[in-house]
């Protein structure tokens, strides 16, 4: 389980680093859902398990679904229907592909070996999640749900094309 940790760790870094690197917006959200997908792989290795569907749920479907929204709504005009074109292209598909097929080996290896063993005593459980998320972090996830909440309205206020009056700026 210790390499499948690291190898895992290594493709998160990995990936993160290629999305911040791409100059497209497409190309650098295959490499962030790799990079998540990486990161719930480690969750898994570790032994936390709903820690690791929380971050496919949650990361890898609903925010990324959300970035992918708002750059299609940054990238409104001609020229945007030209810079789809380069998304069908197998280039361009292949480095993603490629680790999240090795993601997915090790997702294998680690469930291949956690159905003969059953669960632990260390599992953590969405009792213990939602008391500690609910409890003393209560500051924390409101605050990261008004992060959010900041965010989309930046998104709407972007993607609108509203011209500021000279006062707002």
């Amino acid at each position: 389980m210790t390499v499948i940790f690291y190898l895992s760790s290594v493709i998160a870094l990995l990936a993160a680093a290629i999305a911040i690197s791409r100059r497209n917006a497409f190309h650098a959200l295959l490499y962030v859902v790799v990079s998540l997908l990486a990161v719930a792989v480690t969750f898994f290795s570790i032994g936390a398990a709903f820690a690791g569907a929380l971050e496919i749920i949650v990361y890898a479907g609903a925010i990324i679904v959300l970035f992918i929204f708002v750059v299609m709504m940054l990238n409104l005009g001609p020229q945007a229907a030209g810079r789809a074109d380069g998304l069908l292209t197998p280039s361009m598909w292949f480095g993603p592909a490629l680790l999240a097929l090795t993601l997915l080996v090790e997702l294998s290896v680690i469930l291949i070996r956690a159905t003969g063993t059953g669960t632990s005593d260390t599992a953590v459980g969405p009792r213990e999640v939602a008391l500690s998320l609910f409890g003393p972090y209560a500051i924390g996830v409101e605050l990261a749900s008004f992060l959010l909440l900041a965010g989309l309205v930046g998104a709407a206020r972007l993607g609108s094309g509203a011209r500021s009056t000279g006062g707002d700026r």
